[in-house]
């Protein structure tokens, strides 16, 4: 019968995917006690490392790297560096790997994103992504030499990137398709605030300018303009590393996410996804969700491990408050809930100060919020999300007033 409740030693759980959601899928198996095989496959050489810092510590060289404090060995997960999943059979219950097909009770896909390439880009010198160990090793030696940089794409990793480069002492400039920055993130009126913060960290922001093309040194618009890059920066996103399930039968959302129910189960049987490559519903938002963050792939793996370990039946719903942050330009900025939906913004503090809070409300409940410099409305508001809580909209709109204080 498949995915019973059993955590006999004679069933094998296969991870496909050594980072955050992976590792922690694993770690979570044996915290809420399967004692059958954990087996845990990595693509890339290097032992399992988290991602956040590679953009700010690892790329400045103030730590050599990320590894994951975790005891593999002791925890009695088999873990295999370098094996890269390309298919699977999932009416034989075997996955193929470039090292030969292994079979799986239960199988766990958490193979992440890939960065989206800049067209014209992929084999010219100079191009770089920002998205594993050895891009930050490659970026190093650029952002140690002072050089002259161009990130394309005012997302979240552009401006990281390019808060690292000023502070090493490059000359930046980020170049954006869009109106403004962050425009998949934010709506135009709270992206407005933070195209200054270019300008004052010494970065140049140039929007509404699409790459014409990318030649060694420079980077060439479509107006014509040329930008003088020594090394160029792509980040104009990343898409669920799914093209190995081409030919498996598992669902795909049109986004190319692994389509999971609420316990994060696909299609297929005794298959599960987590993390940036599976998509799930969400009860809360009325939607699918797709979120490419790293608490996503800390809180998912919990979920995935309590229904292998006692079925679906007695396992745990997933419907997360979706939670980012990110330092960039000298701010501490943070997100959490999920605000398409919303009918309302209520604004905390004055926006072209240091410290300001968006919060957005559907029917007068608050359903996300953006917290610059206000780590506190960022604690208080998450807790608020996940209640479901009216807010008072005078209350909360006085930044001097403690957030919680505003629910009705």
């Amino acid at each position: 019968m498949s995915e019973q409740t059993n955590t006999s030693s004679d069933r094998r759980v296969v991870i496909v995917g050594a980072g955050m959601a992976g590792v922690q899928t694993a770690v979570a198996l044996r915290e809420q006690g399967w004692d059958g095989a954990i087996s845990l496959l990595g693509a890339e050489p290097h032992p399992p490392y988290d991602r956040p810092p590679l953009s700010k510590s690892v790329l400045l060289g103030k730590a050599e790297g990320s590894a994951f404090e975790v005891d593999f060995g002791s925890l009695g997960i088999d873990l295999e560096l370098g094996r890269e999943a390309t298919g699977l059979r999932a009416d034989e219950h075997v996955l193929e790997t470039t090292r030969g097909p292994v079979p799986y009770d239960v199988l766990v896909v958490a193979t992440g994103a890939d960065p989206i390439a800049l067209p014209g880009s992929e084999h010219v010198r100079g191009v770089h992504v920002l998205r594993t160990l050895d891009d930050v090793e490659g970026l190093r030696p650029v952002l140690a030499g002072r050089h002259d940089v161009v990130a394309v794409g005012a997302g979240w990793i552009g401006a990281e990137f390019a808060t690292a480069a000023r502070e090493a002492g490059c000359r930046v400039t980020v170049v954006e398709a869009a109106d403004r920055p962050l425009a998949g993130a934010m709506p135009a009126e709270v992206a407005a605030h933070m195209v200054d913060w270019y300008a004052h960290s010494g970065a140049r922001l140039v929007t509404g300018a699409r790459v014409a093309s990318v030649e060694e040194g420079a980077v060439v618009l479509d107006d014509g303009t040329r930008l003088a890059a020594d090394a160029v920066v792509v980040g104009i996103g990343a898409r669920p590393a799914t093209g190995w399930l081409a030919g498996s039968g598992i669902e795909l959302a049109a986004d190319r996410s692994v389509v999971t129910d609420d316990r994060l189960r696909t299609s297929l049987p005794d298959v599960y996804a987590v993390g940036d490559c599976a998509s799930f519903p969400s009860a809360r938002y009325g939607e699918r969700l797709l979120v490419h963050h790293w608490d996503n792939a800390l809180q998912g793996p919990r979920t995935v491990a309590a229904n292998i370990v006692h079925g679906p039946a007695e396992g745990p719903v997933y419907d997360p408050v979706p939670y980012f942050w990110s330092e960039q330009f000298g701010r501490f900025v943070q997100y959490a809930g999920h605000h398409s939906g919303a009918d309302e913004l209520v604004w905390r503090g004055d926006p072209t100060g240091a410290a300001w809070t968006v919060c957005w409300l559907r029917s007068g409940v608050l359903v996300a919020l953006l917290a610059v410099g206000r780590p506190r409305d960022l604690a208080q508001g998450r807790k608020l999300i996940e209640k479901g809580a009216a807010l008072d909209r005078s209350k909360a709109a006085d930044a001097s007033v403690p957030l919680k204080a505003a629910a009705l």
